[in-house]
């Protein structure tokens, strides 16, 4: 198939809508409510591009391309339409970006500057949407923030097959609520696939601008998926856990554990030396005293009980190798074969 765009000719497969064939090719088109893991839907209107032989623009994230298309990108007629359609946004969408948690990454601060938009210039009489609880604690609302671009709805039902969020009421009234909260699982995505500020964080107490933090490419240590994830880090203290669409054996996709689970990296609970029970209270105690008493106990307890009277748990916690040299050290040394593991109970 052969098409135009930019004035520069392409050959490509059929079956692609214009926004991937143009982001193949390197033109860039700007989008909000896309997601290349999400059913397209043209909601934002921000991808529009004008098409030789239509009279109107067509959104190029849910139009496929077809052989002999001559498409513009980006003329003063595309221009215009996409700072209109951002200071339709911003009609009720409060001018925080200094105190929002998304300031230095949203995509719509980020269009806001490149089309040259000073104020708000449409204004609309309505009264300020009240916060209300979300579906889980983990996750701050902010509906005045919201530009009802559905990707936290769709990224819900497409992805998480939960069907927790919905838009509600009409108009300038229209909101994204959880109409299905029990169904909730607290597994973030929602968040993730808000470009905006409408959608925060509410873990960590401390936050960081984008510029300020590390983040830090490691492995999710919960489970034995292998889930890559972004260990975002302030001042040597992790504050919040992000991914990366088509990142890792998960796609970017975590539940409630990885995105969330966190707090115990700098918990002050955390055990740095082994203890030992002595009448009744815990004592500090080196490794070699610790491995020392539970060898002895272990051996008295199979001498006197036999081994079938000892059990393991192993953990998920820790790697596949280490697993298997504790149910080789259950079987083999123990000698019996009551071993399970913590991802059963």
């Amino acid at each position: 198939m052969r098409m135009t765009i930019n004035g520069r000719a392409i050959e490509t497969e059929e079956g692609a809508t214009i926004l991937e064939i143009a982001h193949q090719n390197g033109f860039r088109i700007p989008t909000l409510c896309h997601m290349e893991s999400l059913i397209p839907t043209g909601f934002c209107r921000m991808c529009v591009v004008e098409v030789q032989g239509l009279e109107n623009p067509v959104t190029a994230c849910n139009t496929q391309a077809l052989d002999g298309m001559v498409i513009e990108t980006d003329t003063a007629k595309i221009r215009e339409i996409r700072k209109e359609v951002l200071q339709f946004m911003l009609v009720k969408h409060p001018l925080d970006c200094p105190v929002c948690d998304k300031g230095g990454e949203c995509d719509l601060q980020d269009y806001v500057y490149e089309y040259g938009i000073q104020k708000a210039d449409y204004q609309v009489d309505a009264p300020v949407k009240e916060y209300k609880t979300y579906s889980t604690p983990a996750i701050k609302y902010h509906p005045n923030r919201c530009i009802l671009c559905s990707r936290c709805i769709r990224t819900c039902r497409e992805i998480v097959g939960r069907e927790v969020l919905d838009l509600k009421e009409t108009g300038f009234d229209t909101r994204v609520e959880a109409v299905k909260p029990e169904r909730c699982i607290s597994c973030g995505e929602c968040l993730a696939a808000c470009p905006v500020g409408a959608l925060t964080e509410n873990v960590s107490s401390i936050k960081g601008r984008i510029w300020q933090t590390k983040r830090v490419s490691t492995v999710c240590g919960y489970c034995g998926v292998g889930c890559n994830l972004e260990a975002n880090v302030v001042g040597n203290r992790m504050i919040k856990v992000t991914t990366k669409e088509g990142l890792g054996t998960n796609n970017g996709v975590l539940c409630v554990k990885g995105r969330f689970g966190y707090e115990f990296v700098n918990s002050p609970e955390r055990l740095r030396t082994p203890l030992i029970r002595d009448n009744g209270k815990l004592r500090e105690a080196s490794w070699d005293e610790a491995l020392t008493y539970v060898s002895r106990k272990l051996r008295e307890i199979k001498e006197k009980n036999g081994p079938d009277s000892i059990a393991g748990l192993a953990s998920a916690r820790v790697t596949c190798e280490e697993n298997y040299l504790f149910q080789k050290f259950i079987r083999a040394a123990i000698g019996t074969n009551n071993i399970d593991h913590c991802a059963r109970l």
